[in-house]
């Protein structure tokens, strides 16, 4: 409800000193830049709710949209082919990660900051030298084009992230396995010993979340046109900092994907309010910072005053 208020307030006060902010083709943008962030915090979610965190999810993102986008504008594929290859794709970089993690028993953050380095280096080796143009608008229906791509004016993308998020949530909350993420998160130790299979939960966490970034790169890829080299770059902090300002414990064991939608919103909206008021773009990193470190902060204290009762 905290985040409802806020972003309402930042809204409202934007509406009535920058009125272009909340016209729609300014709307539609703002969601079509969350959707992606809000996609992959759905998979970011139980990750760090079971104790984890995955910052390789940018470098991912960019081996996908170079694979797709290529395939799209080489090979004129369709829609349902590129969205397939996405899922392969970012899937199978999951399962790079959860293998290494749930098998190899590589720290989470360890693994996935060196597939970070590896996953970039794969990306700009099939890049080649050049970035990708002329990509075509195969994709655009997912949010690309503002005169085909909505639904009560939202971007289709968004409205995608909305159904996900309801899904993981129902899944997290009611399901005995969804559960599970939360007990792994308290206490691996004792979720195993409570017959928890904590190796197999982890590794298709993992495997999720990679997939949701190949679902994330169709997103990105939505509007064709020009693939840069330096494309997701950033993304992963973007898509943590909407799951901590959401409320998802930076520890493990507590959290929710409706906070981390709405964490993704806050974030949009803060750097959208920033280009409106031609600030400079170094303020958003200060804004999301300063809330990331107040939702830090209310988190620690919650845990130790649950700690002393």
């Amino acid at each position: 409800m905290v985040l409802v208020v806020v972003i309402a307030l930042l809204w409202l006060v934007m509406g009535v000193t920058t009125p272009t902010f909340v016209e729609p083709s300014s709307v539609f943008a703002i969601f079509y830049t969350v959707a992606p962030i809000a996609l992959i915090g759905i998979a970011m979610t139980p990750i760090m709710c079971a104790a984890g965190i995955d910052v390789s999810v940018g470098s991912g993102l960019a081996v996908v949209m170079v694979v797709v986008s290529k395939l799209i504008r080489d090979f004129d594929i369709n829609a349902p082919v590129a969205i397939a290859v996405a899922l392969l794709v970012g899937s199978a970089l999951g399962v790079v990660n959860a293998t290494l993690i749930a098998f190899g028993r590589v720290p989470a953050m360890v693994c996935t900051f060196g597939t970070l380095n590896v996953f970039r280096y794969v990306a700009l080796q099939v890049f080649g030298e050049t970035q990708v143009a002329g990509v075509p608008g195969t994709l655009g229906f997912l949010g690309g084009s503002i005169s085909r791509a909505r639904f009560l004016g939202l971007p289709n993308a968004m409205w995608l992230a909305i159904v996900l998020t309801a899904i993981v949530w129902v899944y997290m909350r009611h399901w005995a396995t969804g559960r599970h993420i939360y007990a792994i998160g308290n206490d691996a130790d004792a979720a195993r010993l409570a017959g928890v299979k904590v190796r197999r939960r982890i590794f298709m966490l993992y495997v999720f979340c990679g997939a949701m970034v190949g679902l994330a790169a169709v997103v990105s890829v939505g509007s064709g046109g020009l693939i840069q080299q330096n494309v997701g770059i950033g993304m992963e902090m973007s898509v943590i900092a909407a799951c901590v300002i959401g409320g998802t414990s930076v520890i493990g064991g507590r959290g929710t994907v409706l906070g981390t939608l709405l964490g993704a919103v806050l974030v949009g909206s803060v750097q959208a309010a920033v280009i409106h008021l031609h600030l400079p773009t170094e303020i958003t990193q200060l804004f999301v910072g300063i809330i990331i470190l107040i939702a830090v902060g209310v988190d620690l204290l919650r845990q130790a005053r649950r700690a002393r009762s």
